[in-house]
């Protein structure tokens, strides 16, 4: 008995060692890719496209490094912070695309779950908020509003998916932050769509005026 003990703590042990060491290399990767979709969305609202784009791609460079990191360790896999990094990614990339007019890329294009993609694509709603913000700044309120009707068709998208959050990862507390953001983006474009079309009657009254 002591030496099959014996060999059943060597065993153990050399296998906990090569799934620490597995988490150890991902943990660290998947920081980074966080910080690189951060940064790259960063620079989608500068109208950097070219440095969001290399960004995206150094993201997804860790992200295919941690699941070869992890292919033999789904536990840790699936443990919590490899879906963090991919909601990041997801969210990040479909931003990049939103605001180029390019189609969203889905989840198998992006090599990520459904799961994490959904709730990427639900927490971009917020930064499609600050982009039409910046926007209306700019008197660009036709734009504002195609991206006013993209957030409220993500919206609708997500109410659509009604499974546990288990299954979905908090899902449906997404869905309902997204649905605060919608609302409040609504009336602060209705504000300023009133605003300008009342600047552009008094505008149009004052050269009548003017003309007689």
């Amino acid at each position: 008995m002591t030496d099959q003990l014996t060999s059943v703590g060597q065993k153990a042990i050399a296998s906990l060692e090569l799934k620490h060491a597995a988490r150890e290399r991902a943990l660290p990767k998947s920081r980074a890719a966080i910080r690189y979709c951060a940064n790259s969305i960063r620079s989608t609202h500068r109208h950097e496209f070219q440095a969001a784009d290399k960004l995206l791609a150094q993201a997804d460079a860790l992200l295919q490094e941690m699941l070869l990191d992890l292919k033999d360790h789904q536990d840790i896999f699936y443990a919590g912070f490899v879906q963090d990094a991919q909601k990041e990614y997801a969210e990040a990339a479909t931003f990049a695309a939103i605001t180029q007019g390019h189609p969203l890329p889905e989840a198998p294009q992006l090599a990520i779950g459904w799961a994490p993609y959904l709730n990427g694509l639900g927490e971009m709603v917020g930064e499609l908020r600050r982009y039409i913000l910046d926007q209306l700044r700019h008197g660009n309120v036709e734009q504002c509003e195609d991206f006013l009707r993209q957030m409220d068709d993500i919206y609708a998208l997500l109410t659509t998916v009604d499974f546990p959050d288990a299954i979905t990862l908090g899902l449906r507390r997404t869905t309902d932050t997204a649905r605060s953001i919608l609302e409040k983006t609504r009336g602060d474009l209705t504000v300023a769509v009133s605003q300008t079309q009342l600047q552009q009657r008094m505008l149009a009254l004052q050269q009548e005026l003017h003309n007689k």
